[in-house]
């Protein structure tokens, strides 16, 4: 690890409630959502973290976390080493200041003071994003920091201006010294962008420890504030402070630079479809760049039946994790989370499975996203008749159907285990 990053400590929020991603986020946070087959949405920014050489770092959790804490615990928690001062450690709300949960991103930080006090030895604070898909270098960021003597910088990419109601704005000078900073512009005439291009906040910022210190101190004590980095905090800093803005270095090793906000279902939809193309935009096999997860002890992937045009085991185009068995079914497509059973006379095609589930016989599945654990009766019919497909499941206006257990009156495997734990206690 670089001295630098050695003195940096690294703020992940992961609390957000995802209502956009709803029903994948009903018993679960966001950042837990799984993604590309064995991974969760977390893990990437946590790689990050760990090929960057961040190795200090506070995941801040809130809603509907039991099964991100799992997830961290199990696949994390041994990838740094504690005897060399090093931890990824999850914090739940604490109420340390307050009675209140997380008001805002700033107040999240704000109620979690206490604990990065605590962190000795270090000068600055990253403050990072759990929801979002992309490869960055954070050490190359702190570096500029560093240069520039700035008191905070932004992390900025360019997107078309008409996105730019969706991002915070960055305006910047030629030093790329920050001078406005508009949260979610709502008319064209704010912006000034003869381009057609605006650089937008990615969420992720790096300030001076002392003076992230002062500023939330000083947000905390403000009744109109909204407790927020976008909406409050870094539009008064640029005012009285050196903010600088650094511009997105992909690491990806594509033409293109990708950062994905996976927030709606279209959006996550569309970034793991992307995986199974022949040349994906976001590359999960660069061995410089690993994605690293916790995957649990599974056998390998297993195809049976090989009947050609009747009862053939088959996968094209497709990702398949260790556990799954396609038993004389045909899978187009789509991307299978581990564990997962297709069986005979199947049709599964640009769908997304998430673990244990299991597809019953004749069943045709096309544009779906199966929630964990949900078995698929035999013979069901999903994503070929819109009006049928609302009124069973929950669909998308592009058609994308997302299925649950509930959806089939099954219990999720997620209540299943809350009523294990409450039995285990009452014994």
């Amino acid at each position: 690890m670089s001295i630098l990053m050695h003195k940096t400590l690294g703020i992940l929020l992961a609390g957000g409630a995802g209502e956009r991603l709803y029903p994948l986020t009903r018993h679960r946070a966001k950042p837990a959502v799984a993604f590309g087959g064995c991974y969760r949405i977390v893990d990437v920014t946590l790689s990050n973290c760990i090929n960057s050489g961040l190795r200090k770092v506070f995941v801040l959790t809130q809603y509907k976390s039991l099964s991100l804490h799992r997830h961290i615990r199990n696949g994390w928690y041994n990838v740094v080493a504690k005897d060399l001062d090093e931890f990824i450690e999850v914090i739940p709300p604490q109420m340390r200041v307050g009675d209140s949960w997380y008001m805002g991103t700033a107040d999240a930080v704000w109620q979690n003071l206490y604990s990065i006090k605590g962190v000795e030895r270090i000068n600055f604070v990253m403050i990072l994003s759990g929801d979002h898909i992309y490869k960055m270098n954070y050490y190359r960021m702190l570096k500029q920091h560093i240069d520039t003597q700035a008191d905070a910088t932004i992390a900025g990419i360019e997107v078309p201006v008409e996105k730019a109601c969706q991002f915070g704005v960055i305006q910047a000078d030629d030093s790329r010294q920050v001078r406005g900073f508009l949260e979610k512009p709502t008319t064209a005439a704010q912006l000034d962008s003869a381009s057609g291009k605006v650089l937008a906040s990615m969420g992720i910022y790096v300030f001076n420890k002392s003076l992230l210190i002062q500023a939330l101190e000083t947000d905390a004590r403000d009744p109109t504030s909204t407790h927020d980095f976008g909406r409050d905090i870094l539009p008064r800093l640029i005012h009285t402070h050196n903010v600088h803005v650094h511009l997105f270095y992909d690491e990806n090793k594509k033409e293109a630079q990708y950062w994905m906000d996976v927030g709606t279902i279209e959006a996550y939809y569309e970034a793991n479809m992307d995986l199974v193309a022949v040349s994906p935009q976001f590359n999960l096999y660069d061995k410089e760049w690993p994605i690293r997860t916790y995957q649990p002890q599974n056998p390998p992937a297993k195809f049976v039946f090989a009947q050609k045009d009747l009862r053939m085991g088959i996968a094209l185009d497709s990702i398949v994790s260790g556990g799954c068995i396609i038993s004389g079914g045909r899978v187009v497509n789509s991307i299978l989370s581990p564990g997962v059973r297709i069986h005979s006379y199947c049709e599964v095609d640009r769908s997304i499975l998430f673990p244990h589930v299991e597809v019953g016989r004749h069943s045709r599945i096309t544009r779906a996203i199966i929630d964990r654990g949900t078995h698929v009766p035999e013979g069901t019919m999903i994503g070929f008749d819109p009006e049928e497909d609302r009124e069973r499941f929950n669909a998308t206006a592009s058609g994308i159907v997302v299925v649950s257990p509930e959806d089939f009156g099954q219990m999720s495997v997620e209540q299943a285990e809350e009523l294990r734990s409450v039995d285990n206690m009452a014994q």
